[in-house]
């Protein structure tokens, strides 16, 4: 694998009224649901490392530690961004946080 420490990869979505609380039945919460936003985390980490993985090989998540500071409601964007910690060990574990950087929205138009 060609990624070194310090390698970055972000992805944006806008939440839409299928990611947010009030469609996992929180109702009336009209903003993005904790375990989209987990999903965008696993999937910005992803993004970033299996260009780099060996034909047919795939990675996990093995760890989350989080936490959801700030609402983001329907329309806007988020962005989270992944960056490589630390190079694979000798059983190919490998270090990657992914942040989500909320503080970075601006209100998306359709």
């Amino acid at each position: 694998m060609d990624l070194a420490p310090g390698a970055t990869h972000e992805i944006t979505w806008t939440v839409t009224p299928d990611k947010t609380a009030d469609a996992m039945g929180n109702r009336g919460v009209k903003v993005l649901a904790t375990p989209w936003l987990i999903g965008m985390l696993e999937d910005v980490c992803g993004a970033m490392i299996k260009p780099h993985l060996a034909a047919g090989a795939t990675t996990v998540g093995t760890m989350v530690e989080m936490r959801h500071l700030a609402a983001t409601p329907v329309g806007m964007t988020a962005r989270a961004r992944a960056t490589l910690l630390e190079s694979a060990d000798a059983m190919g574990n490998r270090g990657v946080i992914a942040k989500f950087l909320e503080r970075a929205m601006k209100k998306g138009q359709a």
